[in-house]
């Protein structure tokens, strides 16, 4: 009964994690999707920038280049994680290093030759109740991780997004009041 308790909330906190992965490449997806409208906006007002550059528009210019390439650099990066493995000891012999393959990732996975090997191993650890528990511990443990690292690029991202907003609307505002200063002040 114990442990059908502790397979259930391993279970849940399994699920929850997979559903903040699952958002997050959402709202990474959409971040960039709008990036890039707002960067196509961008390149059709460009000829108007230009015939109207001064130092206050190249100033926002260059903050919006080096935002929207931020924006993509984390957003890149929430997609992508790059989550380093840990170090195992140097000590372990092999026996207990096959031991340490979680055959629920693909990195696991793809480190059995057959798929009969596969299943035999799966097989195993399904049979050793502390095994399986390892397991799927660790499992959580790696979304977690995932999921850090990927929260964190996606806020990197969204500042970056929104210093590359203010930054075209900016420039969009000077232009605009270079534009019709005449109409307005006459």
């Amino acid at each position: 009964m114990k442990s059908e308790k502790q397979f259930s909330a391993l279970l849940q906190v399994l699920a929850g994690e997979q559903q903040v992965i699952q958002r997050t490449d959402q709202k990474a997806f959409t971040l960039l999707s709008v990036l890039g409208v707002f960067m196509v906006f961008f390149i059709v007002h460009f000829p108007k920038l230009s015939s109207n550059m001064n130092l206050s528009i190249f100033i926002l210019m260059m903050i919006y280049m080096i935002s929207a390439m931020g924006t993509i650099y984390f957003l890149v990066r929430v997609i992508v994680p790059r989550i380093q493995k840990e170090t195992i000891d140097a000590t372990i012999d092999e026996v207990e290093k096959t031991k340490l393959i979680n055959p629920t990732f693909f990195a696991g996975i793809s480190q059995f030759k057959t798929a009969d090997e596969y299943a035999n191993y799966l097989k195993s650890i399904a049979s050793d109740e502390k095994q399986l528990y390892k397991m799927f511990a660790s499992q959580v443990f790696a979304l977690g991780k995932i999921n850090n690292a990927k929260n964190l690029n996606i806020r990197k991202s969204v500042y970056f997004f929104v210093a590359a907003l203010v930054s075209e609307l900016m420039m969009i505002m000077i232009v605009a009041f270079l534009v019709f200063k005449s109409f307005l002040f006459n």
